[in-house]
């Protein structure tokens, strides 16, 4: 089942579109939020196939909340559903990061048309990306995860987690030097362009949950050596 994240602060118009589309052939599972704000905050939650949002929005507009969206989740379906129907409008839309922009007012069986299509499209895309990122080894072996970097997926039998912005980066670099040791100072200025007492301790997180991701096999180990650096380890490298 498709799971979206409706952004929609008009109450009445939200609860049309979730009750059309979860009755519709095929069905949808959709959590709603009346902000940009409350959608990060549900977006952090749980995992979604599509974003729909509105762009006027008390708190956090649709349009801020779309660029934060794209700097962790880059191959997200997000689409603007909107009263703002000049170009530039659209164009703005467009730019911040959405992959469709429909104008309201809408019929629900176009919006399910189009997100049907998006999400094809999406997933060929995927496929195309993923056929590519095999043949150039840019997908990673890490005991027996799979790491694709350009998806931002970490896979372990028939199990994906998918990593934010900072835990891929650091994953993939941690990657390229497998076995070896890399310096907090060069992941730190990398990842954060600064290596404060504040981005220092952030990283000390990041690899907490990096090493969680990585629990089920027991031979992956992520060292922390004090004074020298990070190593990923696992034992068949």
């Amino acid at each position: 089942m498709i799971r979206i994240l409706l952004v929609e602060d008009d109450k009445n118009f939200s609860f049309i579109i979730q009750s059309s589309l979860e009755q519709m052939i095929g069905g949808y599972e959709v959590v709603t939020a009346s902000n940009g704000k409350e959608g990060l905050e549900k977006l952090a939650q749980a995992m979604f196939d599509v974003i729909i949002s509105d762009i006027e929005m008390p708190v956090l507009d649709g349009i801020t909340m779309v660029q934060q969206i794209r700097e962790q989740y880059p191959r997200l379906a997000i689409v603007f559903i909107s009263g703002r129907t000049q170009a530039k409008d659209v164009i703005q839309g467009y730019h911040s990061g959405a992959d469709l922009y429909l104008k309201k007012p809408f019929l629900p069986e176009e919006l399910d048309a189009h997100i049907q299509a998006l999400i094809k499209l999406k997933q060929a895309s995927a496929v195309t990306s993923l056929s590519e990122n095999e043949s150039t080894e840019s997908v990673y072996s890490i005991g027996t995860y799979r790491f694709y970097p350009a998806q931002s997926k970490l896979c372990y039998q028939d199990e994906q987690q998918s990593l934010t912005h900072k835990e891929n980066l650091i994953l993939e670099m941690l990657c390229r030097r497998k076995g070896q040791t890399v310096s907090r100072d060069e992941i730190l200025s990398s990842v954060w362009g600064t290596a404060d007492f504040y981005s220092s301790r952030s990283l000390d997180v990041f690899l907490t949950k990096l090493r969680k991701y990585l629990s089920q096999d027991m031979r992956i180990q992520i060292k922390v050596l004090k004074g020298v650096g990070v190593c990923l380890v696992d034992s068949i490298c």
